[in-house]
């Protein structure tokens, strides 16, 4: 592993248990001044995922995002163990703050099984290492952000995972509604090893990083650059995840992703997780508030 930001986010997953079901994990700021979701969502997916036996694999979660967090302070996760059966194991977790839940996932662990297979054909796209690194692309659109500040912040809050846009982001073309649908190449900025290499945090980092550009596609289509260039506002609402197949974190995986509605200051997002071999991985679904500032 060579990336000390890397380092930073697995320490940031790495969460201190204090009772039998109750984990605490600490928090720091994201490009927006309140607790980033992906964190959250990865860090009551450890808290789930420590108290299932080893040989159960995450399938899926569903996740509520009900307040938002604060980063200048602890959260607290409780594991409810829902259902332990012969080939599923289902767990709770409620995260909570300052005496008041903030965030509830629901996950689902399976027993490795054989069963039928059949999957959707990964769209054709560049090669990532075509592609300008998330850094390099920044300063291109400098003139999008509400302050250097913003823009500084948002490669250092990213700088954990290589993130490559196949298309211009967001903030690359505001004003000129597009298609709505944005598609990134993404790894761990490092690689995993020694114990930190299991199916339970490569599953945990790509939840991190799958609240990081899902609702971006509602924003192409009208032509809003989003929440650090302040032209409008939001949170997520909800997220849900299906893991179908094996993949690395650290190794690259596409993310396609497009939106099929908005309405009622709502956008829905939902998208395509691949390995770089063609095999998907995930899928995903998130709903968040995005409104334009009066």
């Amino acid at each position: 592993m060579s990336s000390q930001a890397l380092q930073s986010l697995l320490d940031l997953l790495d969460l201190e248990q204090i009772e039998r079901d109750i984990f605490r994990g600490r928090s720091r700021f994201a490009v927006v001044p309140r607790v980033f979701g992906g964190q959250v969502a990865a860090q009551a997916l450890i808290a789930a995922g420590r108290t299932v036996p080893a040989d159960r694999f995450a399938h899926s979660l569903h996740a509520y995002f009900l307040v938002a967090g604060d980063p200048g302070a602890p959260i607290v996760y409780d594991v409810d163990r829902i259902r332990d059966g012969r080939s599923f194991t289902t767990r709770r977790v409620v995260a909570v703050q300052h005496g008041r839940p903030i965030f509830h996932l629901s996950a689902s662990f399976q027993a490795y099984e054989e069963g039928l297979d059949h999957q959707t054909a990964m769209p054709e796209v560049p090669d990532p290492e075509t592609l300008p690194t998330f850094e390099e692309m920044m300063p291109r659109y400098a003139d999008a952000y509400a302050s250097p500040e913003m823009l500084e912040r948002m490669v250092t809050t990213r700088a954990a995972v290589d993130l490559r846009y196949v298309n211009p982001p967001p903030w690359g073309s505001v004003g000129e509604p597009r298609e709505p649908r944005s598609q990134v190449w993404f790894r761990t900025a490092g690689k995993l090893d020694g114990s930190l290499d299991d199916p339970l945090m490569h599953v945990c980092l790509a939840t991190y990083v799958s609240d990081m550009s899902l609702l971006d596609s509602v924003l192409l289509a009208h032509g809003r650059g989003g929440w650090a260039a302040g032209d409008v506002v939001g949170a997520s609402l909800d997220h849900a995840m299906w893991f179908h197949r094996p993949f690395r974190a650290d190794e690259w995986l596409l993310y396609d992703q497009e939106s099929p509605s908005a309405s009622g200051g709502r956008g829905l997002g939902q998208a395509r997780i691949y390995t770089r071999d063609g095999r998907l991985a995930i899928s995903v679904i998130q709903e968040g508030v995005v409104r334009v500032p009066r």
